[in-house]
């Protein structure tokens, strides 16, 4: 590690091979806590080459337990966190709206490093127990339409960065890669990005793929749709801008979606909005994610369509009966 530092230090860039091998050396047990951190801390001070980043991913994927789901095209949602704005866990919510329309979703997630309460950190404590049994992973998707995949579980690396990453309590390249790394291998994703930046560099990414993706910013900096402003949403097909009020009727305030100060009361919120008694705000924004999930399936005619679909997801409570299923109540 110190001759890799060293390298970096010099204010050169890993090339792909490079960067997989470093990856998988941190998965083997190679460097201490303290070089992760020294190499981690590089990249908070200069941006992440493609490169660099695509050899990381694949030495995530190299290395991931593949959960097979017989060939079911599933969904994910994800934010990459980092936005420090901690709301309250919308895209872990949208996933269980866009369940309950039938839709099947393979969520991945990890605690939050950077903030309160990560998707794991809620669902958690709403009582799921993570897993990596493909078979009853299976048996999840099959009676409720989603399962959920503790990202530690599956990718060796991010279990032995974890610690590093909650200490250090900052964004991270690590952020970047957990939307890359499904072990499901989604065939649709909305991802939502911290910066203009990153959706630029995952556009590029993604076009390479063959999965049907929706890539979101908030321009005032959330990784998601806040409906706090304007959002940037780039498709397989091309980019624009949409208003908070084409995606979620009027505006709300960042106060509206705060995610609270612990995890308790972020999974209160979650179970509130389930359960019909969530304001205004907090309905809108999961709505306007889950709406923009739906139309990225390529199944849909538009996006009021996806939008009532959402609604009547919310509002029959059929995305708390995929919640109660999942997590036993």
């Amino acid at each position: 590690m110190k001759k890799i530092l060293n390298f970096l230090f010099e204010h050169k860039s890993l090339s792909r091979e490079q960067a997989r091998d470093v990856l998988v050396n941190i998965s083997g047990g190679m460097y201490n806590e303290s070089e992760i951190a020294s190499f981690i801390t590089v990249y908070l001070m200069r941006s992440i080459t493609i490169d660099e980043l695509q050899g990381f991913r694949d030495a995530l994927l190299e290395l991931c337990i593949r959960v097979d789901l017989n060939g079911e095209e599933v969904m994910d949602i994800v934010g990459t966190g980092g936005d420090g704005k901690n709301t309250f866990n919308i895209s872990t919510l949208s996933c269980f709206i866009v369940a309950g329309t039938g839709n099947k979703v393979a969520k991945h997630g990890n605690y939050g490093a950077t903030s309160i309460s990560g998707s794991s950190n809620v669902m958690e404590q709403l009582g799921y127990r993570f897993k990596n049994d493909t078979a009853l992973l299976k048996k999840e998707l099959e009676t409720s339409n989603i399962c959920f995949l503790h990202a530690p579980l599956f990718h060796p690396a991010l279990k032995v960065v974890g610690p590093v990453r909650k200490n250090l309590g900052v964004r991270t390249f690590f952020n970047m890669l957990g939307p890359m790394v499904n072990p499901a291998f989604p065939k649709h994703q909305l991802v939502g990005v911290y910066s203009l930046e990153m959706a630029r560099i995952y556009n590029y990414l993604l076009q390479q793929t063959d999965k049907n993706f929706t890539i979101i910013h908030s321009l005032d900096g959330y990784d998601e749709i806040s409906l706090t402003g304007d959002t940037k949403v780039i498709t397989n097909e091309g980019e624009k801008i949409m208003s908070a009020e084409t995606l979620g009727k009027r505006p709300v305030s960042a106060a509206d979606i705060y995610g609270g100060n612990t995890v308790e009361e972020a999974a209160k919120i979650f179970i509130h909005i389930l359960e019909g008694k969530g304001t205004w705000a907090q309905n809108a924004v999961v709505l306007a994610n889950s709406a923009m999930a739906l139309q990225c399936t390529g199944k849909y005619k538009d996006y009021d369509e996806c939008y009532q679909l959402a609604v009547e997801s919310l509002e029959s409570r059929k995305a708390l009966e995929a919640t109660k299923k999942l997590c036993a109540w």
